[in-house]
């Protein structure tokens, strides 16, 4: 049996533009879309039989109307609906586990400050095991067009992330841009009479290189055509500007088994939270 896509609901409008991104997702994969609302768990003798009762009957209005919303616009997908009741971190993670891809919102700080995914996002996408797509909510947007944007290490490239974008651009009938970033030695910093060259010495090798870690890829997916890019400087920062105008943002995220909470690296957190496009966190060993 094919997994859906699970989104995770609260009644924002960002949640609401994660549903509709992972049903435009789901068509495209052929899979369905599964709603879950994870409430915080409040001690019975805090809360109201009443309160309790609202509480719920919300719950199953809000993913109710939203499962609704979806159908109607994508007429045939299969949206189910489920609340959950151990928590929202640990409700998600059991989700996502079930899943092919979890999706998320994360809400406008203001076009300085960025987005922000709030520490159950966080926490979440840093735990689970499955890709994670973070959305934001964007005034009368569907699902952006465009290239899709992958970072990529040409020293330690990685199969999961650049599998994942490839893919993600084979449904879309579009193309991947690979992006590798090569920070600058310290020294660089104290300006070009120092090392007027530097930029110029490094990143032909490195093209080089990334061209022929693309190959295999350009091989396995003749359709889709693969454009290599290395640029100079703070490898968050370039994937943020390279993410303009794309369709969605593909990075990647260490997996950790030995330590507790979030382990999300300073790329990923940077492009997480100031990409104005949907963001896919792929986790690799």
């Amino acid at each position: 049996m094919t997994r859906s896509i699970v989104v995770g609901l609260d009644g924002t409008e960002q949640a609401n533009a994660a549903a509709e991104w992972a049903a435009e997702e789901a068509v495209l994969r052929g899979t369905g879309v599964h709603l879950v609302h994870a409430k915080e768990p409040v001690p019975e003798v805090v809360l109201s039989l009443v309160a309790r009762e609202l509480g719920e009957g919300w719950a199953e209005e809000m993913t109710a109307r939203t499962a609704g919303g979806l159908r109607e616009r994508h007429p045939g997908l299969s949206v189910t609906t489920q609340l959950l009741s151990s928590g929202p971190v640990p409700g998600l993670v059991a989700a996502a586990e079930e899943s092919e891809l979890l999706v998320l919102g994360s809400r406008a700080l203001g076009s300085v400050a960025g987005y922000l995914l709030g520490s159950v996002g966080l926490t979440v996408a840093g735990a689970v095991e499955r890709p994670v797509v973070l959305v934001r909510a964007v005034s009368g947007a569907t699902t952006p067009r465009g290239p899709v944007v992958v970072g990529t290490d040409v020293r330690q490239p990685v199969d999961a992330v650049l599998g994942f974008a490839f893919e993600e651009a084979a449904r879309r009938h579009t193309q991947v841009h690979v992006v590798y970033a090569q920070q600058l030695p310290l020294y660089a910093g104290l300006g070009p009479a120092m090392v007027p060259d530097i930029r110029h010495a490094l990143a032909p090798e490195i093209k080089r290189s990334l061209e022929e870690l693309l190959d295999p890829w350009r091989a396995k997916y003749p359709d889709v055509a693969a454009a290599a890019r290395v640029v100079v400087g703070s490898a968050g920062l370039e994937l943020v500007e390279a993410a303009r105008d794309v369709a969605l943002v593909v990075v990647g995220r260490r997996t950790r088994h030995s330590a507790p909470g979030a382990h999300i690296g300073s790329v990923a957190h940077a492009v997480l939270h100031h990409s104005p496009v949907p963001v896919a966190l792929v986790p690799h060993s």
